[in-house]
């Protein structure tokens, strides 16, 4: 598989694997990076909740390959490409569909710990 495609099926750390100069890594770690920002910030999440980030980055890159093989009149399993959605509508929810406001502490505070 070259440093630069999605694999065909997730696996854990697959941002790691990409070549980071390519556009295909730059894109979905932003994505990875906006999601986590939306939730809260990479910091204050748990494990599991960062897990179903990549894995909601992943599933997202893959529900838009196979929309771009129908458009190039190639065949996809409707029915694949459905419960995909299906299943990133789910981790969105999971992870949360609104933004959370990160906790920045105040000038004073900072300035201390300073």
């Amino acid at each position: 598989m070259p440093r630069d495609t999605l694999p065909a099926e997730f696996r854990p750390r697959f941002l790691d694997t990409l070549d980071g100069r390519t556009q295909t890594a730059k894109v979905l770690r932003q994505r990875l990076a906006e999601i986590q920002d939306d939730i809260g910030g990479e910091d204050s999440l748990s494990y599991a909740k960062r897990s179903l980030a990549r894995r909601a980055v992943w599933l997202e890159s893959w529900i838009e390959t196979q929309e771009c093989k129908a458009a190039d009149g190639e065949e996809v399993a409707i029915g694949q490409q459905v419960q995909a959605v299906n299943s990133l509508i789910g981790l969105y929810r999971t992870l949360g569909l609104e933004r959370v406001a990160r906790d920045i502490p105040s000038l004073r505070d900072y300035m201390e710990a300073r």
